[in-house]
């Protein structure tokens, strides 16, 4: 299914969406449509984006929603799960993933507020799948003072991001983390940024054909 075209063409609930986020979504997200993915959105809008992702993905999707909204609660439907609660209280997120299990992928889509999306990462990043797929969506709020950002400013995630390149290189640079240990890439795109989690195996150069001994 094209994601875009569905997108389009909805008449259930409202979806509130940036259009050139569509081409991220299922370049990070394709590889679990008809799969049994348990796929977690932080914010539920106006509950359109649930169902979105339900027909996206397919029937074996468990489409798991957070919000600190009750009245959310309602979106609930077939596949679609909606708990409630403050998405930077580690409580919280625990019972969700007692619940639920360790999600598959994560978009982040909630307050928005730089305290609460570093917060919420800290926690879940590391109990995401092993093969699991993290995105952070709307990241112009980085720059916003409103939500606690600001160009270069501390404390944005877009500014932990920056360390987590130094982290991602980290077996070079002999400061090699769980993190490091655990994430093969870091994508980067306006207002969105992605984090795809898996094992490494031994970093070595290669080069072929090997040079022949010379008699």
């Amino acid at each position: 299914m094209n994601l875009w075209a569905d997108f389009l063409t909805n008449d259930q609930r409202t979806i509130h969406k940036w259009k050139h986020y569509f081409p991220a979504y299922e370049q990070h997200f394709g590889r679990f449509v008809y799969r049994p993915v348990v796929f977690w959105e932080i914010g539920c809008g106006e509950g359109g984006s649930l169902q979105m992702w339900k027909r996206y993905f397919g029937p074996h999707a468990q489409i798991v929603g957070l919000d600190i909204r009750p009245q959310c609660s309602e979106f609930q439907e077939d596949q679609i799960a909606v708990r409630i609660g403050n998405q930077a209280q580690k409580g919280f997120l625990d019972s969700v993933l007692d619940e639920f299990g360790p999600p598959d992928a994560i978009l982040d889509d909630g307050s928005h507020r730089m305290d609460h999306v570093i917060a919420t990462f800290h926690h879940l990043y590391p109990r995401l799948d092993r093969n699991g797929v993290y995105m952070v969506e709307d990241m112009h709020t980085a720059y916003w003072e409103k939500f606690g950002g600001g160009l270069c400013r501390e404390g944005t995630f877009i500014e932990l991001c920056k360390h987590l390149i130094d982290e991602l290189n980290g077996v070079h640079a002999r400061i090699a983390t769980e993190f490091t240990n655990s994430t093969l890439s870091m994508h980067f795109y306006d207002s969105i940024v992605v984090f795809e989690r898996g094992r490494h195996g031994i970093r070595k150069a290669l080069k072929v054909p090997r040079p022949r001994n010379r008699e």
